[in-house]
């Protein structure tokens, strides 16, 4: 007679596996069934893992569950090093190897966190729920699959989006050093319409950086600067070694044109030495070395205002968006619409052409508009605007930035500009207010030299281990910094809530200022009147 080892009952007489409703659901109440069911997708959802090692295949969950561990363990160690190297952590986002492994482990975890999904939905044996149950179980699941595996893959498609950005706009050169404890970075606002030869500079700024604690100090030049001195080393300065004097014709946004058309070969192995031949230009002229260019499309700036949905700034003065040119003199069809004066809103092509107009401004208007545009831009560019339109905003870019600066070293440059945003800014412009207004056709470098010392000195170090800048620029803020002090005209009138300009809604002659008013001025050749009118308009706060 064979023998037969006992089968174990519990208590009640009853298989014991009966007793173990996770893995045996078979027998359970429905309510229990419906518990457990739930609790696996929970635990699916909070410890990927989990759920298998005490349902189903306990090697497959031993392996998930060391996955979720290493996972928590590696970002927890971001977190740490995020706390006291934010540079680092900005780096896994846009350098271009790291980047990339990190959309194939991001892949890789929301396909793993899918299967592991699909497996607990398996391990749930939907069929043995009430049939009320079913339809809500499932959709529960999908929703949790989408909400976290989703989540993971969407998350490796915008760093995949970020990368491709970055790999166009930046370059993959060698790394830059900080000279006497700064980073100078050129931003040259390129304007390449369709009726000039070549991309000339409508702005030219020096951002200059302290690398320690991303102070930052902003150096304005005008376009119209004559005689500007090529840096030692500059190819150029063997053309031009007395200054760039030929005349008129030689103001420092020609530079750009001219090398690119005439003097390559001067900068071979160079992507556009015009650019870098305006940054020599720039360093020779202000007495600093400047580093890294960027260049600002503005013919296609509009696209990336128009994906952030719009800046809002408080307009100091009535700007008109030109007609079409009539001759060469700069004369012009009357304008096709004015911007007022207040709080506005404004779309890329409304933005483009506050920071573009000319008529009834001098240069330095502009100058201070244009800062006034970019402070607005770094202002409202928050975590939420950035990540519901970070597709655009990218793609935008593209078509609109591009410069030197290598791709390896922009998280550390990120860092500087988080830094630097929470801390005022000083100001410079080579011309009015800060010089005589011919000074630009006649400069004295010797004294732009002592200002911008004298402006960087002002913002070297924290906020809170030196004395807070004056500012020193006309118009609004600018750059990566906190704004500074205003002007006392824009002052008042932002404390009082009124339109900043000299005349506000009523015009010198008593009578209101519209459109349809300066409209009639215009066809009239009423100029005086709109100069007057339109006097300050570079009056700008970002909001």
């Amino acid at each position: 007679m064979a023998l037969h080892s006992p089968r174990r009952h519990d208590l009640a007489g009853l298989p014991s596996h009966h007793t173990d409703p996770i893995r045996h659901p078979e027998d359970a109440p429905s309510a229990v069934r419906t518990k457990r069911a739930f609790t696996l997708l929970a635990l699916t959802v909070l410890v990927p893992g989990s759920a298998q090692l005490v349902a189903g295949s306990r090697r497959l969950g031993r392996r998930a569950l060391m996955v979720t561990l290493s996972v928590w363990a590696v970002a927890a160690v971001v977190l740490v090093v995020g706390l006291t190297n934010r540079g680092a952590v900005l780096t896994i986002f846009t350098h271009p190897v790291i980047s990339f492994v990190l959309i194939v482990l991001l892949l890789a975890l929301a396909l793993g966190w899918a299967i592991l999904f699909l497996n607990t939905l398996r391990l749930i044996r939907v069929p043995l729920l009430a049939r009320r149950m079913r339809a809500l179980l499932v959709v529960a699941l999908v929703a949790a699959m989408v909400a976290t595996s989703g989540s993971l893959a969407y998350a490796a498609y915008l760093i995949g989006v970020g990368r491709g950005a970055i790999g166009t706009i930046f370059s993959g050169g060698p790394a830059i050093s900080p000279v006497d404890g700064r980073y100078n970075f050129m931003v040259m606002g390129g304007d390449a319409g369709a009726d000039r030869v070549g991309r000339r500079p409508d702005s030219l700024s020096i951002i200059s950086v302290d690398a320690a604690t991303g102070r930052t100090a902003l150096i304005s030049i005008p376009r119209n600067l004559q005689n500007a001195q090529f840096s030692e080393g500059s190819p150029m300065r063997k053309i031009y070694p007395d200054g760039y004097n030929c005349g008129d014709e030689c103001l420092i946004n020609a530079i750009n044109t001219e090398v690119n058309e005439k003097y390559r070969d001067l900068y071979p192995g160079v992507d556009d030495p015009g650019a870098q031949a305006t940054l020599e230009a720039a360093s020779g002229t202000l007495g600093i070395t400047v580093q890294a260019y960027v260049v600002v499309d503005m013919a296609g700036f509009q696209q990336l205002i128009d994906a952030m949905g719009g800046i809002r700034i408080k307009a100091g003065g009535w700007v008109p968006i030109s007609g079409a040119s009539v001759d060469n003199s700069g004369t012009h069809e009357p304008p096709i619409g004015w911007i007022a004066p207040g709080e506005q809103k404004l779309d890329g092509f409304h933005a483009l052409w506050y920071g573009r107009s000319r008529e009834f401004a001098s240069d330095y208007d502009r100058i201070a508009r244009q800062q006034c545009i970019q402070q607005a831009m770094i202002n409202q560019l928050n975590p939420a605007t950035l990540l519901s339109k970070f597709q655009d905003i990218a793609g935008a870019g593209t078509k609109v930035v591009e410069s030197n600066i290598s791709a390896d070293q922009l998280g550390s440059f990120v860092d500087l500009a988080l830094k630097g945003k929470s801390q005022p800014t000083s100001r410079l412009v080579i011309g009015p207010p800060d010089f005589d207004a011919s000074f630009p056709t006649y400069p004295d470098f010797d004294a732009i030299h002592a200002k911008v010392a004298d402006v960087i000195k002002s913002a070297t170090g924290s906020s809170s281990d030196s004395p807070s800048p004056k500012a020193t620029g006309a118009g609004g803020p600018a750059g990566l910094g906190a704004p500074g002090p205003l002007p006392a005209a824009l002052a008042s009138s932002v404390s009082s809530g009124v339109p900043a300009g000299p005349y506000n809604d009523i015009g010198p002659d008593g009578v209101k200022v519209t459109a349809q008013r300066l409209d009639y001025l215009f066809r009239t050749g009423q100029n005086e009147l709109l100069d007057e009118i339109m006097a300050g308009n570079g009056e700008c706060t970002p909001l």
